[in-house]
């Protein structure tokens, strides 16, 4: 019988960090993907080694995120911006993107496919739509 395997080790790091980096490009293309996109700055780059370490650490692997910066949170780096339904759901387009253009196979999108939609709704803070849908004076930072 063989012994279940994480994410982690189904991907690996360099694997994890590609799929960050498919993650923040396809959101910095991606039309669908503009009101989530502007919640980041303009340089997606920290980002990027930010949720890859996040993400290593939460599929099964040495938990950068926590050694580098304490206990994780997620909800509350989130808190100063409107994520509502449909920002999650951006959110999760471009992921969903990003595991499709890195190959990730059929089991790990399995895998991944709830807890993702979990970790996504979790930092919801908002229910409706958006500001900057309901209002086009709204200019998106970044």
């Amino acid at each position: 019988m063989q012994e279940a395997q994480t994410p982690y080790q189904l991907l690996g790091e360099e694997g994890i960090r590609a799929l960050c980096n498919a993650f923040y490009d396809i959101m910095d293309t991606l039309p669908e993907a503009a009101g989530v996109r502007a919640m980041h700055a303009r340089d997606l780059a920290p980002m990027k080694e930010k949720l890859a370490e996040y993400l290593i650490g939460w599929m099964g692997g040495p938990p950068l995120y926590a050694d580098k910066y304490g206990s994780v949170c997620m909800t509350e780096p989130h808190e100063p911006y409107h994520i509502g339904p449909e920002e999650r759901d951006q959110w999760l387009l471009c992921m969903d993107r990003a595991l499709e253009l890195t190959g990730a196979s059929e089991e790990v999108v399995a895998m991944l496919k709830i807890p993702l939609f979990r970790i996504a709704d979790a930092v919801r803070n908002r229910e409706g739509p958006s500001a900057a849908a309901t209002n086009p004076n709204i200019i998106a930072a970044g």
